[in-house]
């Protein structure tokens, strides 16, 4: 069985989650890292980085469930990730009752406008 890999870090005021790899079993473990993460960092505004392993449907639960954590607490939170179809996903499945879920192909692009978003 692989472990999770979460890195995380604050670039431009931002945190920045990377989902590096995620198995079926990982998914509970996941959103308790992002939690307290975001927690630990709020008010920051989050963007989550999924590598291609990592972008399947388990981790896009897990990122949609964190959307849902970060609007409630009225957190921006973006997902960059370069899989057409896990994009695709992510916008058709958004909760679009909060905070609206900005999905990009680039994670510069994702750091940079959340940034200047938030600090708007």
């Amino acid at each position: 069985m692989k472990r999770i890999m979460l890195s995380h870090a604050l670039e431009q005021g931002v945190l920045v989650l990377s989902i590096h790899d995620v198995v079926d079993g990982g998914r509970g473990a996941l959103l308790t890292e992002i939690t307290d993460l975001v927690h630990a960092c709020k008010p920051a505004p989050v963007v989550i980085i999924l590598a291609d392993p990592a972008a399947n449907r388990t981790a896009l639960g897990v990122v949609l469930r964190a959307h849902r954590l970060c609007s409630s607490l009225g957190i921006m939170m973006s997902v960059a990730t370069h899989s057409a179809l896990a994009r695709r996903r992510l916008e058709e499945d958004a909760d679009t009752s909060g905070i609206r879920l900005v999905v990009h192909a680039r994670t510069d692009t994702a750091i940079a406008t959340t940034a200047y978003t938030a600090a708007a």
